[in-house]
């Protein structure tokens, strides 16, 4: 790659605006739900990919833009200490530069350093208050130590900046459903599946308040579009087994059961539904 073609490739890059809290995917109703369709080239983690950013690097020591992009291709890849040194370098270079901090931040967050990741998140925002990614990560982690409050005025930030953000609309719902406001829930998961029509999650979130508020069949609807979208999630199944066991249908809720048991034979609801089934008269194989 000569000078030409690697400044080239930087700017092209740059101007892509990638981050890696637009990148990785994530998707659990007990965790925080990350998923986002503004989601990088999926060949971004490569190592081809990589080597090419490599290339980019060398040809651009002095350019923190150029650290961050290789550094958001690393977290996609998994390897998290790789993508720490990216953004260190970047924020060395250029310590107003508040898209590394944010992406230094989700890198702390996987590797369970949340204190770590809560000042960068203070960061990104002191240098742009503006910036709604840094809101809504900062407010997971607040969701996860339980201050819902400052959790919810950070997702409502976050929405007020960026009003097409799947994750801020989703994660403002699981806070609201934990205080049992099924209702403003619902309106908010209604508001993710409109952003992010392929996403599992908020189907599953949604279904979870329809059942609670009573509603089996919606709920029911809402696990089978879950599901759908995301065979492998144990959660789902469980969910959809819980809503056939309500509507009495117990030989396909042990189906479900079981098939949530196959993919996590760990997932204690999925193996307490099985064997409640089971005590029912069902013809089963033995657990």
């Amino acid at each position: 790659m000569t000078m030409r073609q690697g400044s080239d490739r930087l700017a092209a890059l740059r101007g892509a605006s990638v981050s890696l809290a637009a990148a990785i995917l994530a998707g659990c109703q007990s965790q925080a739900a990350l998923y986002d369709t503004r989601s990088i080239d999926t060949a971004a983690a490569s190592d081809v990919n990589i080597a090419s950013l490599t290339e980019v690097v060398q040809q651009n020591p002095s350019d923190p833009a150029a650290y961050n992009v290789r550094g958001t291709a690393f977290g996609k890849a998994g390897k998290l200490k790789e993508a720490k040194a990216d953004f260190d370098q970047a924020i060395k270079l250029n310590p107003g530069y508040y898209q590394a901090y944010a992406n230094r931040a989700l890198v702390y967050r996987r590797m369970g350093e949340d204190a770590a990741a809560l000042a960068d998140y203070n960061q990104a925002i002191q240098v742009n208050p503006n910036y709604d990614v840094a809101y809504a990560g900062r407010g997971n982690i607040y969701r996860g130590r339980g201050q819902l409050d400052l959790a919810l005025a950070d997702f409502n930030r976050a929405i007020q900046l960026d009003s097409t953000d799947p994750k801020a609309f989703h994660n403002r719902a699981l806070i609201h459903q934990a205080r049992g406001d099924h209702q403003l829930a619902i309106q908010d998961f209604t508001q993710a599946i409109s952003f992010a029509p392929q996403a599992a999650e908020p189907f599953n979130g949604r279904g979870l308040s329809y059942l609670a508020m009573g509603d089996t069949k919606a709920a029911l609807d809402d696990f089978n579009q879950a599901v759908r979208r995301d065979p492998q999630s144990y959660e789902g199944w469980t969910n959809q087994a819980l809503a056939w066991e309500k509507l009495g249908e117990r030989e396909k809720a042990f189906a479900s059961f079981s098939h949530a048991f196959a993919l996590n034979s760990g997932y204690a609801p999925a193996r307490d539904g099985m064997q409640r089934m089971s005590r029912g008269g069902l013809k089963t194989s033995a657990l």
